[in-house]
């Protein structure tokens, strides 16, 4: 018996991992995570199977279904939002099917900011422009954030900047990035990125929170900072530059042939 923790990606049905559907197509038990996981992933699972959404329940409860599964030696898919290894709170679950001797693996899963990305049809890595994104959020009523995550301390990087669960701390975000970005800094915030109603709003760190409140935005939203977003003016990669060797396009190699 096994609970198989599984990243159902960011919310289009057909963006689930093929190893991740075929787990929940097998397991007889199956509990989701309700309030961010499509219905057609879970549809795939047996037709006489336990399937839960978790998002009303208690970790306690969750770990008591998995004991009973593991009693009646079921497989669990497990199945989180995204990738669970963003925010997926699953450590917590891990941590005590350890105190349990329960086995499990791990799924990954197409990440929101990932289909954020394509949503935007954009790389966040431009060359000389920005190679390096950070992944982050800031304090919420959950949790804070440790004290030397602030987007203050992250923002001093210039680096891309995908900020989870923010989307209602925007004011905050203008103030603890505008120093390091400027306020003309492009914006954008996707909203349920790869889902039938998904919405973008682009905008400056000046001005996107107006954005955001106008468009009643208030949740299941990413927010993007970084002169990689619209940027058009950046060198081309070096990677299929025909002066560029490597490994597999040697200059020579090409000439010869």
């Amino acid at each position: 018996m096994t609970v198989h923790f599984i990243g159902a990606g960011p919310g289009a049905p057909d963006l689930i991992t093929v190893r991740g559907l075929e787990l929940i197509r097998r397991c007889p038990v199956c509990l989701y995570a309700g309030s961010l996981v499509p219905k057609e992933i879970v549809a795939a699972a047996p037709a006489n199977a336990r399937v839960l959404d978790t998002a009303p329940m208690t970790l306690g409860e969750i770990i008591d279904e998995m004991q009973n599964a593991h009693d009646r030696q079921q497989d669990v898919a497990r199945v989180h939002s995204g990738d669970p290894s963003l925010y997926g709170a699953i450590a917590e679950q891990m941590r005590i099917l350890d105190q349990r001797a329960i086995p499990y693996d791990v799924t990954p899963g197409v990440p929101a900011f990932a289909a954020a990305a394509a949503a935007l049809k954009t790389e966040l890595t431009l060359p000389e422009i920005g190679q390096t994104v950070i992944l982050t959020r800031t304090s919420g009523k959950a949790s804070r954030m440790p004290d030397r995550e602030t987007l203050d301390t992250l923002g001093r990087s210039g680096a891309t900047l995908a900020i989870h669960l923010s989307v209602r701390n925007l004011k905050n975000v203008e103030r603890e990035l505008t120093p390091h970005y400027g306020a003309d800094c492009p914006v954008v915030v996707i909203y349920r990125a790869s889902w039938p109603d998904e919405r973008i709003i682009r905008g400056t760190l000046a001005d996107i929170w107006r954005k955001v409140r106008d468009a009643k935005i208030t949740r299941t939203a990413l927010v993007l900072v970084g002169p990689v977003l619209g940027e058009k003016a950046f060198r081309d990669s070096a990677l299929y530059d025909v002066a560029y060797q490597h490994i597999l396009r040697n200059r020579k190699t090409k000439a010869a042939g």
